[in-house]
């Protein structure tokens, strides 16, 4: 099986794996460099529970290739430090057994930092991307509604 050194930047710093051409940036993510917040569900773009940032845009991960990846700019859920949407998926109690949530989170982050105000078509639209099968979805648009009306706190 043949190898390729690449270089990432992932959460603002340069990680190197060795990758075979056709490893997912989700795969590399998880199993070379550890990074497990990323969650395989579908493994074909449908559940969302995958989705990172590459460059200001919300991307699933199991979509892309790693060496796709090489000069962009991505962010995982656990680049994201004291971000009130973390904060507000708690308050609002907007998950249950968590597998999805990461997901979500990039997901409303991007929305928030793309769209600061939002409607409530425009939450909607962005969080169809993503599938929960344990809880319903009004929790994560109100936690996603808080942080946009800024009645967030962290």
């Amino acid at each position: 099986m043949y190898k390729s050194e690449i270089t990432l930047n992932v959460n603002g710093e340069e990680r190197s794996a060795y990758v075979r051409h056709a490893d997912t940036l989700l795969y590399v993510l998880r199993e070379e460099l550890g990074l497990t917040g990323a969650k395989p569900g579908c493994l074909n773009g449908d559940c969302g529970a995958c989705t990172i940032d590459v460059d200001g845009e919300s991307m699933k991960s199991c979509l892309m290739l790693a060496v796709e990846a090489v000069g962009k700019k991505i962010t995982t859920v656990e680049g994201l430090e004291n971000l009130p949407l973390q904060t507000e998926f708690i308050k609002k109690s907007a998950f249950q057994c968590g597998y999805c949530t990461p997901g979500f989170i990039m997901n409303g982050s991007s929305l928030t930092k793309k769209y600061p105000n939002a409607d409530d078509t425009q939450i909607k639209d962005c969080l169809e991307s993503n599938i929960c099968r344990c809880t319903g979805y009004q929790e994560i648009e109100e936690a996603v509604k808080s942080v946009l009306s800024n009645d967030a706190t962290v």
